[in-house]
């Protein structure tokens, strides 16, 4: 039948087989009314764990795993820095373009930081999974972590380098061994298994803490 989806924004999408008609999709999701229900109860407990950031001195930021102070500067060379144990925004980024150029500063900076991380990472793990890769993007992905293309490109949300170096290699292995199976299946997850054993712990971390990773 396809499978049902439970966003990270909390909609349902249902991505059925193409020979389905709408009545059998809507006979479908009836039958799985409970399991949506609980599942949308399990998300609302998932994003409890959210968080909304004040842009003042002293608030606390993730980057790898770590919290770190923010500290308002003036007259920096770069919008944001991680200096001394703190990161250093620029208070005219937020005086001038408010709290979103803020957001956009730490983008910036994870997307950065991302590319070096993930291309490492993706090496590393390639030829473990046993796959080749054409190379590595970092972007805002929505409500996604990561994604893989049929041709051989893997996508990285920028929020995953809040996340800490465990958990960011387990999306890495996640998405390579997609490359052998384009479904979660038990063969799929076996595939991680074989390079990973931890990853259900790895797992499950992910889907405690990932409303947490946003700026």
């Amino acid at each position: 039948m396809g499978h049902i989806v439970i966003e990270r924004d909390g909609r349902v999408t249902v991505r059925p087989s193409v020979e389905y008609t709408p009545e059998q999709v809507d006979a479908v999701v009836e039958s799985k009314r409970l399991w949506i229900y609980r599942s949308l109860a399990e998300w609302e407990d998932l994003n409890a764990s959210a968080v909304v950031r004040e842009w003042v001195s002293g608030e606390t930021f993730l980057y790898l795993g770590r919290n770190y102070r923010l500290s308002l500067t003036s007259d920096q060379e770069r919008p944001l820095k991680l200096k001394d144990g703190r990161f250093c925004l620029d208070r005219a980024v937020i005086d001038q373009g408010g709290t979103k150029a803020a957001k956009q500063a730490f983008a910036t900076y994870f997307t950065e930081k991302g590319q070096q991380r993930f291309r490492d990472r993706v090496s590393y793990f390639a030829p473990k999974v046993g796959v080749e890769t054409t190379g590595i993007k970092v972007k805002d992905m929505g409500y996604r972590w990561a994604s893989c293309g049929i041709s051989g490109w893997l996508n990285f949300h920028w929020k995953c380098m809040m996340a800490p170096p465990k958990i960011i290699d387990y999306i890495v292995v996640h998405e390579l061994c997609h490359f052998h199976h384009r479904n979660h299946s038990n063969a799929f997850w076996n595939e991680i298994d074989k390079v990973m054993p931890d990853f259900r712990e790895r797992k499950k971390w992910l889907r405690k803490n990932g409303a947490s990773l946003t700026v």
